[in-house]
Order: C-alpha cells, then structure tokens, then sequence
C-alpha cells in the first residue's frame, strides 16, 4: 500500500508546527487591525467590494487553516472509508476523501464572511502544499507531477461545485455529485452511496452548531464517524497510514 511508508515524513511535515508553519507561512506578518479600528471609510469601500483590514490577524488564520486541514488529514479513518466505500487503497483515493472533507471545512467557514474566506484560501493552499510533498516523496518525476496536479485541480473544482449544488439541494442531487466525485462513477451499490450522503448530512449538520470564532482561531474540527459513536479524536492506526 502506498501510504505506510511515508508516515514519518508526513507526520514531519504537518505536525512539527514551527517547521511546517515556518514553510507554508509568512510569520513576520504584521499584525492587522481589529473590526473596532476601521474607519468609515474603510467600512464603504468594504460595502463597495474593495478589501479592508480582516477582523482577525492574518497570521492567525494562516495556522488556524493549517490545523484545518491538518484535521482533515489526521483526524480521518481513511481506512474506513476506502473499506465501507470500497474505494482502491491509492493516492486518488486519499485525495477524494481529503477533498470532501475539505470542502466541508469550506461550506461552514465561507458563514463568517471575508475572515473565513480568506481561511478557505489558505485551507486550500495547505492542501496542494501537502499533495505536491507526497508526489515528490513518491518519486513521481516532475513532469507527471504537473500533469497530476493539474488533472486534481480540475477534480477539486469541479467537485466544489458539485458538493455545493448537492448539499442545497436534496438528497438525490447529494448522491449523484458523491457518486460522480467520491466514486468516480463506479459505485454500484447503493447502500454505499446511501451511508456517505447520511454522513455528510450529519456532519454538516454537526460543523456548523460549532463556533465560528473558535474555529477561526483554533481550526479545530472533530469529524463524525460513518456509523453512529462520537466524534473521532486522533484514531491509532485508523488514519491514512502515510
């Protein structure tokens, strides 16, 4: 399995939070003001569309993201889901599940206005950081690595819109966009297709009684399990074995 051998490395990479933060952000940034320090001016070219000062420093989102997505990562039983969905124990795979959990993180922090989509941004960056790391420690050579990363940026897209119409819509519309993006268009058991759009349902559910201030500064997010339980902490063994 191509995941056992890079769990060290991997670990390295996003769990040693000065090393990791360190090479995905700039720590020297300044400081931005407070919601109290904008001015009115500020307030109508913000109203008029045009950027201003976040609420929260930008640095602090930056690590809240990277945490994020660290959760989405390391807080997964990926072996689960490769089991119950039946999906090939691969890279793709690994990233088709990250990509939906990442999407949820998405779906709830685009609620707390330009502070939130700035840390979908960064969410986003630390994931193409993280894919582009494995394919190096893979071997993949530098050409197929673009036409990789570009053929996952095109899924990723086109997943996000998919997940976005099925999420608003009703439960038919939610199976389809999981079948054609989390399956790949080969599930042929509908029991499957059943159990993932009940754990979206419920974890996105579950996502958003959280707050959002909190989950702005700590990135912070527990999952759901597939069936029933509590929300998972750091399973032993039941994360992607990188």
């Amino acid at each position: 399995m191509y995941r056992r051998p890079l769990l060290t490395t991997l670990r390295t990479l996003f769990i040693n939070g000065n090393r990791a933060y360190g090479q995905l952000f700039n720590v020297n940034e300044k400081p931005q003001h407070t919601e109290e320090e904008v001015g009115a001016f500020t307030k109508l070219i913000e109203v008029m569309g045009f950027t201003g000062p976040l609420k929260y420093n930008k640095w602090k989102i930056k690590i809240a993201a990277l945490r994020m997505y660290t959760c989405c990562v390391e807080r997964v039983n990926y072996d689960e889901f490769f089991d119950k969905c039946s999906l090939p124990d691969t890279m793709n795979s690994w990233f088709l599940v990250a990509q939906l959990h990442i999407w949820m993180c998405m779906v709830r922090m685009r609620q707390e206005g330009r502070e939130g989509k700035y840390m979908c941004r960064w969410l986003v960056h630390s994931m193409w950081e993280d894919v582009e790391q494995r394919s190096k420690i893979m071997g993949v050579d530098s050409s197929h690595r673009k036409e990789g990363m570009r053929s996952m940026t095109e899924t990723f897209y086109a997943a996000i819109f998919g997940y976005d119409e099925g999420v608003l819509s009703d439960d038919c519309v939610l199976a389809a966009a999981l079948w054609r993006n989390l399956f790949s268009k080969e599930c042929e058991d509908p029991k499957q297709l059943e159990l993932m759009v009940e754990y979206v349902r419920k974890q996105m559910q579950f996502i958003d009684a959280l707050d959002g201030e909190d989950l702005m500064l700590s990135g912070e997010v527990k999952w759901r399990p597939l069936a029933g339980g509590k929300p998972s902490e750091h399973p032993e063994g039941g994360h992607a074995h990188l």
